[in-house]
Order: C-alpha cells, then structure tokens, then sequence
C-alpha cells in the first residue's frame, strides 16, 4: 500500500517539474476528533516512507507553491508568511480519505479539474 512519503514524493515530483518551490515548514494534517490532527502530511518526501495509509483514514493535502525559491519568512504580524524571495506563492487544500480501493477527494471543485489533468 502506499505511504505518506508517496503523497509528499508526488507532490514534490510535480511541484519541481514545473519550476516551483515547495514550502517545507507547513504541511496538511490528519482530519479526525480533532480538525488539525495527526498525522502531519509533508509536501515532500520518499517513496515507501512514513505512515501506510489505511482505509478510513482522512487527511488534507495543501502545499504552498512559489514560484522562486521554497525559502519563506513570517511578514511579522503573527499570521503572514511571505517567499524570502518575493516570487508569487500558492496554496489550495483538499481532504482526501483512503478507501478500499483508493482514495476520494472529499473537497471536490466545483467544475471538476476546471480543464486541468489529474496528476
């Protein structure tokens, strides 16, 4: 079965192959008792590495893409981070639970993939 560290290893291929940074201080999180729960879900990571996904597990996938470099520094406000290198910078969340078969995106967009291919 597959592993945290696939979820991060494909975030990270794709995110490189297009020019982007991807954040490495922030990450998605488990959904269960509590909302930001374990475990953490980093945007990158190694093939067959860290927790095996299991049915019924549910757990978010936002990373933060910048354009430049990944380097990021809080703006000072308590709340604000910003790219060191003040390239432009994204970040969209999705839930994901682990079915038998898979997975199902829980936070679906409205349009579908809105023109854009699965990854």
């Amino acid at each position: 079965g597959a592993t945290l560290g696939d979820v991060g290893h494909a975030i990270q291929t794709v995110a490189r192959r297009e020019g982007f940074g991807v954040v490495r201080e922030y990450g998605g999180h488990g959904i269960g008792t509590v909302y930001h729960g374990d475990p953490h879900v980093a945007h990158f990571g190694q093939r067959g590495q860290g927790l095996r996904l299991t049915e019924g597990m549910i757990f978010t996938i936002e990373p933060m893409l910048n354009a430049g470099s990944a380097a990021i520094r809080d703006a000072g406000d308590g709340w604000t981070v910003v790219t060191r290198d003040g390239s432009l910078s994204a970040q969209w969340e999705h839930m994901v639970a682990v079915t038998r078969d898979g997975y199902e995106v829980l936070t679906p967009w409205p349009d579908g993939l809105g023109g854009y291919a699965p990854i």
